[in-house]
């Protein structure tokens, strides 16, 4: 769950090759823990931490990251923190290796939507370049290969910008106050004690057997 409310207008980002990653985790490690039980018996699987990770790690990692747009701005959740960056505090968007909110202050990542690889632009349609938000085209209506809709980081980035620029030509967002805008970075305890339980479990369970 996030550690920061969305009220308002809520649009959310998931990448679908990272759901394919967690299925396959959960997989790995669910078919782990029956082998293990049917090889082993019941007593064998005190020694499953390794798979119980593999699991975690597949939620962690790719399952529950995401972009957050709503009306209070974009928020970023990422594995071991959540990042609110209001729409005020936002400068710019860029997509050159992941989806990046831009502040005066610092860059903001997310994991939930990566850029393509140096072959992403390759297999770009005509239909990927059309009908994006307008700060997204660079000189001659040029487009980043992580800009195009066919990518994790453009769809993200379309989402994010596309609100941006509706809220500011509506005039409902007041622009010049970047710099004084706070962004709220929120640390995901839970999270970190979860993996270090599992790591030192698993530790445990390879050092015993």
């Amino acid at each position: 769950m996030s550690s920061v409310p969305h009220t308002g207008n809520v649009e959310v980002f998931r990448s679908r090759s990272n759901k394919v990653f967690a299925g396959l985790a959960w997989l790995v490690a669910a078919v782990g823990v029956v082998v293990t039980a049917v090889t082993g018996g019941p007593g064998a699987l005190i020694g499953a931490g390794p798979l119980l990770l593999i699991g975690f790690l597949g939620w962690l990692l790719f399952w529950m990251p995401a972009v957050v747009v709503h009306d209070g701005g974009i928020t970023l959740e990422n594995p071991f923190r959540s990042v609110a960056v209001p729409w005020a505090a936002l400068v710019d968007v860029d997509t050159r290796y992941a989806l990046t909110l831009v502040t005066p202050g610092k860059n903001y990542t997310s994991w939930a939507a990566p850029a393509p690889g140096i072959w992403g632009g390759r297999n770009a349609r005509p239909e990927d370049l059309k009908g994006l938000p307008s700060a997204t085209y660079g000189p001659g209506k040029s487009v980043r290969p992580g800009d195009l809709k066919s990518t994790d980081s453009g769809q993200a980035a379309q989402l994010v910008r596309g609100r941006w620029e509706a809220l500011i030509e509506s005039g409902s967002l007041e622009t010049g106050h970047a710099a004084t805008t706070p962004v709220t970075v929120t640390c995901r305890w839970t999270a970190v004690g979860v993996t270090t339980l599992l790591l030192a479990a698993s530790y445990w369970g390879v050092a015993v057997h």
